[in-house]
């Protein structure tokens, strides 16, 4: 059965997708556009030394391209998704879209200006009316707290949960891991519990082990489980929206949307 708000998450989704169907690479020039298949071949037929060895070839230009948008189809379902994410929770838990947003600055560079990050979502716990919802949402932390093997200081202090949205981890990125490690630091200075919520079961062991040392609460895309190692089961039990049955039933849509992407970027001359 289809919901209300069905409409709205779905096109938030392959409205991100859709991106996709124009990707262009940019071979390294930083070309904002991208290059054609024509302005590529003149780039490279320029190039002696890639002219040499035939890389000029249009079959190049298409690999780069079948490359580059599978690498920019994976990211814009993250991004999609953590739109998605991000309404699921403002929509179900009544709080609105300041509250549902967490931002934080760090000394910029050799003292210079300062920068601002921010995660994917936010649940305040003060921003909760009160009723079932907002218990359910207490008692998950407490709980997540003694899961994480928080002090009973620290897991009293906490003001709520703040959330890193992923489609997957497939790689084993240093510099994300680094950046994801002081993420939560930070959440745990500004009094929330990190979360790393995945929408996919797709996150190499030993990158979800040192999220876990850096007592990242991790999530997965299984849909059994508990609220505190399931992302769905967590929407479901604690949000109060079944975001699984959201994605069952509007696999149809995003099957075609990614399709037609798919076909775009391949078959592109």
């Amino acid at each position: 059965m289809t919901e209300a708000s069905d409409v709205e998450y779905l096109e938030l989704i392959t409205g991100a997708i859709r991106v996709c169907a124009d990707y262009r690479p940019r071979f390294g020039h930083g070309r904002a556009a991208g290059f054609t298949v024509a302005e590529f071949e003149e780039l490279y037929q320029a190039d002696p030394f890639y002219s040499w060895f035939g890389l000029d070839n249009p079959l190049m230009y298409a690999a780069h391209r079948a490359a580059g948008g599978m690498t920019s189809v994976y990211r814009q379902i993250g991004i999609g998704c953590q739109w998605v994410f991000n309404r699921v929770l403002q929509d179900s838990l009544g709080i609105d879209e300041e509250a549902a947003n967490w931002s934080y600055k760090v000394p910029g560079a050799t003292g210079g200006r300062k920068r601002t990050l921010s995660l994917d979502a936010r649940i305040p716990t003060a921003a909760l009316q009160g009723g079932f919802r907002a218990d359910a949402v207490r008692s998950w932390i407490t709980e997540s707290a003694k899961r994480l093997g928080l002090t009973k200081k620290a897991a009293r202090s906490l003001q709520g949960a703040v959330f890193e949205v992923r489609q997957g981890y497939k790689s084993k990125d240093s510099k994300r891991q680094n950046a994801d490690v002081s993420n939560a630091a930070n959440a745990y200075a500004y009094q929330y519990l990190p979360v790393v919520a995945l929408l996919s079961t797709q996150i190499d062991s030993d990158v979800a082990e040192r999220y876990r040392r850096a007592r990242w609460l991790l999530l997965v895309g299984n849909t059994a489980g508990s609220p505190w190692d399931s992302t769905y089961v967590f929407t479901r039990d604690v949000v109060g929206y079944d975001l699984a049955a959201f994605f069952q039933r509007n696999a149809a849509s995003l099957r075609a949307t990614v399709e037609g992407v798919l076909r775009s970027i391949l078959n592109e001359k």
